[in-house]
This record gives structure tokens, sequence and C-alpha cells, in this order.
């Protein structure tokens, strides 16, 4: 019986302890130790490139001479030519890659159960699989069971579609070419891989190919023979690797198997997309090393009472960080939201009080807004305050701004904003538009439907500038908006639409809602008023 012997792995760092702290000795982070159980078949694996690397250190040492590098090359010597990236077939994944999938390249997706990530994933293969060769590696289902997913979703149908498309023009080609089913002056030669049909369970087409297994031994073959320009994992904490002695998604095994894999998508050139299973506190299941291995996280967001979910990133090494790309789950999958504003936008013809609208900026997509607010009298000793999609922090600050810089007694009222749809619009840009639909909610007034509001509340009440203003104003201008209402003292582009520029906060309000002719006095309560 093999000995084996107990040690502990943190979470984070990934750093391991022959005894449990409370706290983390290497990263300091609390409660992150697991315990892990190695046997002795498991604790004699070489480490990943250490032998070849001591022996040679080992004889630049005796000959005292300094180490000669055997596969560096000089940076300028590097081949600068640009890599293509490969199109998914849909946009805002294409978006929040970058411009689309780099090959070669590891991309972690996580997400909570049932938020639609094996979904989107089955139909980018789907795609894909017109031009490329897509190996779906499935951890949680059998191939049965991810073929009457597709069916669902109508990726078989298009799939057939597509073959008997292409069947057709084999058939036309071998009738007008040469008997041979090749056309006269055709050189090029079509090369088939062959794959054992009892291991690779093939989906309705030639350049799909499905793999049910959890072994990384049995993978890493298939991906050998098959050769894939993309493969997709789901899920890394279904795949263990044998000689490793402890559980499947446990800390060692997360770590082995995706720098195994991270080996073979960095030498073959094979486009990686792995599935992460995330914790109830939101963040990715296993070690912080997966996200620092991989070249891309991202996250898929939503709400389950919503239809659309957000896919956010948050690490990209080949694009800009902070990305959004929204989807809409319909009845047949996942469908891209190409206008985003027109969803998180209320009903315009028909405006309530305490409404408002801000241009919010996700990375370098600017979404237009409505937020609304409801203000009551409080039947408490301390007044509620309640925020969806809105920073709370952020709402108490303007609520103590509005008291103090405006004279409406907040402290004494109940305070409720919301963004419609649910979006999380978190940045100090929507700041003024929070304050004017506070305070239309408070005077049961109507702010202008065709205003949009851009600018941070500071705490004495100024309203200060933002970054890509001139982003925000063409998003508003593009959808028909006539007036913005925004910080003084930035520049602003010439286009189509009437700026206002404001110093501070009462100064917005008043601009905010011209045709009741707000004053000052306005915001003072009346003296018969019960608060």
């Amino acid at each position: 019986m093999p000995k084996s012997r107990t040690i502990y792995i943190c979470n984070e760092c990934g750093s391991e302890s022959p005894q449990w702290f409370g706290r983390c000795p290497a990263c300091g982070t609390y409660n992150s130790l697991e315990e892990q159980i190695l046997t002795q078949a498991s604790s004699d694996l070489p480490s990943r490139g250490v032998g070849s690397w001591h022996n040679q250190s080992a004889t630049n040492k005796s000959t005292n001479k300094p180490a000669k590098p055997r596969a560096s090359l000089k940076f300028d010597q590097i081949s600068d030519r640009q890599v293509l990236r490969l199109p998914s077939g849909y946009g805002e994944l294409d978006r929040v890659l970058g411009g689309g999938v780099v090959p070669g390249s590891m991309v972690l997706i996580g997400g909570d159960p049932g938020i639609g990530k094996s979904t989107l994933l089955l139909q980018v293969s789907n795609e894909l699989a017109q031009r490329y060769r897509i190996l779906y590696i499935s951890g949680e289902e059998s191939g049965q069971q991810v073929k009457l997913r597709a069916s669902r979703l109508g990726v078989s149908q298009r799939i057939n579609d597509a073959n008997n498309v292409q069947k057709h023009e084999d058939e036309s080609g071998s009738i007008n070419g040469n008997g041979d089913g090749s056309q006269s002056g055709d050189t090029s030669v079509n090369v088939s891989v062959e794959v054992p049909v009892a291991k690779t369970q093939e989906v309705a087409s030639a350049d799909l190919y499905i793999l049910p297994e959890t072994d990384l031994e049995e993978i890493l073959r298939e991906i050998e023979s098959l050769k894939p320009n993309l493969a997709v994992i789901d899920s890394i904490q279904t795949v263990f690797f044998p000689s490793l002695a402890s559980a499947p998604g446990s800390v060692a095994q997360v770590r082995e198997c995706t720098a195994a894999l991270m080996k073979v998508a960095k030498h073959e050139d094979i486009t990686m997309l792995i599935v992460g299973h995330v914790t109830k506190e939101g963040a990715i299941a296993g070690p912080r090393v997966l996200e620092h291995l991989v070249d891309t996280v991202l996250y898929f967001e939503g709400d389950r009472f919503a239809s659309h979910r957000l896919l956010r990133t948050v690490k990209n090494r080949f694009g800009a960080t902070h990305e959004i790309g929204i989807f809409e789950m319909v009845a047949n999958g996942l469908r891209e939201v190409p206008n985003p504003s027109e969803l998180f936008l209320g009903n315009r013809d028909d405006p309530a009080p305490g409404s408002a609208i801000v241009v919010a900026c996700e990375g370098t997509r600017p979404i237009v807004v409505e937020l609304q607010a409801l203000v009551s009298p409080t039947s408490y000793s301390s007044p509620r305050r309640s925020t969806t999609g809105v920073d709370y922090n952020r709402l108490v600050q303007i609520l103590a701004v509005l008291e103090k810089r405006v004279g409406i007694p907040m402290s004494k009222l109940d305070s409720y904003v919301a963004s419609v749809g649910g979006l999380n619009v978190e940045e100090p840009a929507v700041d003024l538009g929070v304050a004017i639909a506070l305070v239309a909610s408070f005077r049961d007034r109507i702010v202008d439907s065709s205003t949009v509001l851009i600018g941070e509340v500071g705490l004495g009440g100024q309203v200060r500038p933002v970054s890509q203003m001139e982003m925000r104003l063409k998003e508003a201008a593009k959808l028909g908006f006539k007036r913005a209402i925004v910080p003084k003292g930035q520049k602003f582009p010439d286009l189509n639409i009437e700026i206002t520029p404001v110093a501070k906060v009462i100064d917005a309000i008043i601009a905010a809602i011209p045709q009741q002719s707000l004053s000052v006095e306005d915001f003072a309560p009346d003296d018969d008023e019960e608060i």
C-alpha cells in the first residue's frame, strides 16, 4: 500500500504548507488552506521542466562559465507578423475578446449555474465548426445529452442543413468534373483525420466533435490525434489527472490540469475555451493561479428574473478589460443584443416622476440607461435606502449632498433607486442622474425625456468632469436625445445635440426641469408639509 502524507494548499496563491494555518503564510489570505492527501506515487512526480534545467545548470557550474540560453531569441528577431483572429460568429463575444479568438490562447469563462455558459460555448462551437475543426470535451454530460441540448438549441438542424448543401455541391462537382469528384484544374487535397468512433462521438458534422471524458490523459491523447483548431473544456473542475490522488476539482488537480492544457495550447497553437465553476461568493472555484495561467478571464452574469446576460471581461492579454457583451436568453438559446441602450431604456413616450436618463460606459461601450427613484416619508427612526444596479455607498453620499447643499431633508425620507433592466451602473458618471431622479421624485416632477445627464457629484455640490465624454454624447445623439446636461469646463464635440454645462447640482436640477420653472426656494419643504 503506497504511503501517504497530508499537506495544506492555499486556494488563492497555491502555496503548500505541512500544517493548517488560519492565515496563509505566503499571501496572508484568511481561511484559504485546504487539506490535500498525497500518496507516494503522486508525491514522486517530477516537476515540469525541473530535471532538464537542473542538469544543464550543474554542467555550466562545473565549467565555471555562464549558462548559454538554448532557445531564447533577441527581441528584434521575433516575427512581428499580425496574428489573425478567428471570428466566433457572435459579434458580442468578439467584442469582449478584443476582436475575435486568438489562436493558441486560453479563455476561462465563469458564471453561476444555469446562467448559460455551456449554451454559449455550444453555439460558438457550432459557428466555428463551419470553418474550423472543433473538439467539445464534456465532463458533465454524455454525448447523447449534448446532442439533445444541441437539438433544443437548433444547432443540429443548422449543421445538417450545412452538410446537405455541401453534399449537393460535392455531387454537382462529381457530375461536372472528371468523374472522380474533382473538377479540372483543381489541385486542392481534402485531408480527413480518422477518429475512433467509440471514443469520440460526432454531432452531425465532420468538424464538430464531442468527447465525453474527464481523464486528462485521454483528453490530451484525443487532442493530439484530432488536432483541432479549438477545444472546449466543460468544465475544468471535472477533469482529473490520474497520477494525483486528490479528487477532481481540488486545488492540485485544477492547477496541474490547467498547466498541462496550457502547454498543449501554446505548443500546438490550439485555442482552449475553459468553463470554470464559481463559489457562492461569485469567484471562480479553485486556486487563484487558475486565473493567472489563462490569457483571458470572462464572467457570465445575469439575473434569474431577467432574460439578458452580460459577458464581462476581467482579464485580457489581447484586448481591453472591463468590456461587456450583452446577450438575451430566448427559447432557442442565446441571442445577441446589438443595441443594448434600447434594452435598458424605459418607455420614453410616457415618462413618470423620478425618472432620469444617464449614459454609462462599460469598457469602451456607452450604454444609455434609465434610472428610477422613489422618495417617500419614512415610518421608521432610520430611513431605508435601497438600490438595484446602483452603488449603495454612492447613493448615501448623494443623499448627504442633497440635504447639505440643496436643502432637501433626505434624513427623514426613504429612498429607492433602480436601473431599468437591472444593469449595474456603478461608475461616478451616473451621480448626476441619481441626484436629479431623487429630486424629481421628491417634488413629483417629470424630467425632460429628451435630456440625458452626465456628471459626477462632489461632496461640495459641484458637478465634476468624467472620462469618455465624447463617446457618451455620440451615443446619446445617435438615439435621438436633444439635450445633454454635463459638467462645466470640458471640451465637447460638434454634435447634433444641445449642450448645457452646469457647475453645481442645484443648477443641474433647475436645467433638467425647465417647464416647471424651478427656483432655489422650491427645494425647501413647505411649512405645512409633513415629513
